[in-house]
């Protein structure tokens, strides 16, 4: 299956498990299957090692998990790989960016999030901290926000916020973004595409 549509990326954040929330919604819980993904991107706030071991089963291994250090994550204090601010990976034809949010002022702007980007030298930026999922195109790069998988509530959040990930299909220099959003108990996919 995977070979149809290139290789296979999760993106998630902002998992907040326990301190916000107490689990996945089950209607994710159901596509999240083992070895169905060949890399896992998270832009933090796992908070929990369970968490992290789980995001390891998700691709059978270590190697391609690719997470960042979000402000409340468990692995500061714990014996558990330390977790950088920022990374850098390779994904067909993408160089593809990943930050936690938590360190852009103004929060989510798209002008302080371009500098980043251009400094990361990258084509894609995948950036937590905003609780809105989706896909925006920007001064020259894409910028993708996966919001929270749980939906768990955020201190600079007035309202409150649906559980999303994102799945991403990148195949050379194509990439397809599946948007997945729960919606009052109904899953809502949207797709979109870019090629570099």
């Amino acid at each position: 299956m995977a070979s149809n549509f290139g290789e296979l990326v999760l993106l998630l954040g902002d998992h907040h498990l326990p301190s916000r929330t107490t689990s996945i919604p089950e209607q994710f819980q159901r596509m999240l299957v083992p070895h169905k993904m060949q890399h896992v991107i998270c832009t933090g706030n796992i908070e929990s090692p369970q968490e992290y071991e789980r995001l390891r089963e998700l691709v059978g291994g270590g190697s391609n998990v690719h997470c960042v250090a979000g402000e409340y994550d468990f692995v500061q204090q714990q014996q558990h790989q330390q977790l950088d601010d920022k990374k850098v990976i390779q994904l067909g034809q993408f160089r593809i960016g990943i930050i936690g949010g938590h360190q852009v002022v103004p929060w989510g702007d798209l002008s302080a999030l371009a500098m980043i980007r251009r400094k990361m030298n990258v084509d894609v930026l995948v950036c937590g901290w905003r609780r809105k999922e989706g896909v925006v195109e920007h001064d020259g790069g894409y910028y993708i926000f996966p919001g929270s998988i749980t939906g768990a509530y955020s201190s600079h959040s007035p309202t409150s916020t649906n559980p999303s990930f994102i799945l991403l299909a990148v195949q050379g220099s194509n990439m397809v973004c599946y948007v997945y959003e729960l919606k009052d108990g109904e899953v809502d996919v949207s797709k979109i595409e870019f090629a570099k």
